[in-house]
C-alpha cells in the first residue's frame, strides 16, 4: 500500500480496548489508530471521512482528559437517520474508534463487552452527534462544517470529467490530487480549529 504522504502527519488516536485485552488481542488492550485505519475501513479518502476521524479523536479526547479512552466505553446518538447523506459513513468510522456498534455489532461475553446496540439514530440534538461515557455519563456533542474549508475552484469541474469519462490521465490526475488536498488542510490545518469542528460539553 501506498497513502499520499500527509496520511503519516495526521494525529493518531491510542486507546484501551477491554474486550482486546481479555482476548489477548493486544497487551493491555492498548490499540493506536491513525487516519489510514479509517481511510481502509472505508476504502477511500474524502472530507466526510476525515471529518469524522478528526470528531471522533477529539470526542474521546475531552471525554477522556486524563486519561486514554476506553473504547467500547461510549454510546453513541446521531440527529440524522442512519440512510440520510453521509451519517452512514461518519457511522462507521466513529464506531472504528469508538467501538460503538449498531444492532449487529457484537453482543458481549458473560453479559461484558457488549458493543451492539450503541449507536441510535434520528434524535434531537443541538449538533450532529452526542458521544456519551457509559460509566459516568459524561457526554459531549460534536459537529463539523466542511464549508469553512472549501475546494479548489477546478475541483469540481474535474470531477465532473473524470464522472463522465471525459478526463484524460492528466486531468484525472489533477483531480485526484487537488481532492487530497483539500482532505489534507481538513486534517492538517484545521484539527482544532473550532470554526470547523465544534466539541462542547452536552448540557
Amino acid at each position: 500500500m501506498k497513502f499520499p504522504a500527509f496520511f503519516d502527519q495526521v494525529p493518531t488516536l491510542r486507546v484501551r480496548d477491554a474486550l482486546a485485552a481479555f482476548l489477548g488481542a493486544a497487551d493491555d488492550g492498548l490499540l493506536e489508530y491513525g487516519y489510514a485505519d479509517a481511510v481502509k475501513l472505508a476504502g477511500h479518502s474524502c472530507p466526510t471521512v476525515a471529518s469524522a476521524y478528526v470528531l471522533g479523536c477529539r470526542a474521546l479526547t475531552a471525554l477522556y482528559p486524563d486519561c486514554l479512552p476506553e473504547r467500547g466505553g461510549v454510546r453513541l446518538a446521531f440527529a440524522s437517520r442512519l440512510e440520510e447523506g453521509v451519517t452512514g459513513v461518519t457511522a462507521s468510522v466513529l464506531a472504528l474508534l469508538t467501538g460503538a456498534a449498531q444492532d449487529g455489532g457484537f453482543k458481549g461475553i458473560g453479559g461484558r463487552f457488549a458493543r451492539r446496540g450503541l449507536q441510535d439514530f434520528g434524535h434531537e440534538l443541538p449538533l450532529s452527534v452526542r458521544v456519551t461515557r457509559i460509566d459516568t455519563g459524561a457526554a459531549v456533542d460534536v459537529a463539523s462544517d466542511l464549508s469553512q474549508v472549501p475546494a479548489h475552484p477546478d475541483t469540481m469541474l474535474l470531477l465532473g470529467r473524470c464522472v463522465r469519462g471525459e478526463a484524460d490521465e492528466a486531468e484525472r490526475q489533477r483531480f485526484a490530487a487537488l481532492w487530497q488536498d483539500r482532505v489534507a488542510r481538513v486534517l492538517l490545518q484545521h484539527w482544532d480549529d473550532d470554526a470547523v469542528f465544534s466539541v462542547r460539553a452536552a448540557d
